[in-house]
């Protein structure tokens, strides 16, 4: 099952907390972190939490999990395939 753009915007937005937006806000290909959605190392902690939590995956370094949290899209792709069968 593919895990769609607007579902993970919605954990995103649940899991951070984050207030006055909504997932049609958030671009698909915009950065997570800096100019983009400016989520900083303490919500990468949490993103990687909500990855082990929700879809089984297991980040165990930044060099793994660098490329990943690029944007909502590259984080999707990631988790279909990472995610345990």
């Amino acid at each position: 099952m593919q895990i769609s753009t607007h579902e993970l915007k919605t954990k995103i937005i649940e899991s951070l907390r984050l207030q006055d937006i909504t997932p049609e806000q958030i671009d698909d290909d915009a950065p997570l972190f800096g100019t983009g959605l400016g989520l900083d190392s303490i919500d990468a902690l949490e993103l990687v939490v909500l990855l082990e939590k929700d879809y089984g995956i297991v980040i165990k370094d930044i060099e793994e999990g660098r490329p990943a949290f690029r944007s909502v899209k590259t984080l999707a792709e990631f988790i279909e395939a990472k995610r345990p069968k």
